[in-house]
């Protein structure tokens, strides 16, 4: 399974973009098509628990539209404070709005000297159906958490 990942990643062109926080004065922000959503958008890795962190992301696409990545790096996520511990483990990333949920457990946790820094996780979008779904997800979390999203050019 993992050569088949690594054979899928690399028939994937990089077509990087990424949503990252924007400065104040950077008038590139994402703009929703509802007026407001019934849920906020928000991304757990202990269910129930909201990651106050916003992540960077870097997207990949295939030329064809088929699939994707959707790489997210959280650095010091306040899912490893001492006062969310006794919330739960990380059991996956989910990605919850008033549409549903999306979901990865590949979820990895990098640590310096015993203590952890940061989370990367991955998430593979198999078609364009998850696809738009991933892209109308990120278009409310980014509207509430002030990112915007550059195209790498």
């Amino acid at each position: 399974m993992m050569s088949l990942r690594t054979i899928l990643l690399l028939a994937i062109p990089s077509l990087s973009s990424a949503f990252a926080p924007q400065l104040p004065n950077t008038q590139q922000r994402l703009s929703s098509s509802s007026s407001s959503t019934a849920l906020p958008a928000e991304i757990q890795f202990v269910r129930g628990l909201t990651e106050k962190v916003i992540p960077s992301i870097k997207l990949t696409r295939a030329r064809d539209g088929s699939s994707g990545t959707a790489t997210f790096q959280f650095s010091n996520p306040n899912v490893f404070d001492a006062s969310t511990s006794s919330s739960g483990e990380i059991t996956g990333m989910f990605l919850v709005d008033d549409e549903g949920e999306m979901s990865t457990t590949d979820v990895n946790a990098r640590f310096l000297n015993g203590k952890p820094q940061s989370i990367e996780s991955v998430l593979i979008l198999r078609s364009p159906q998850e696809w738009d779904r991933f892209m109308r997800f990120m278009e409310r979390y980014g509207e509430e958490n002030g990112l915007g999203f550059t195209k790498a050019g």
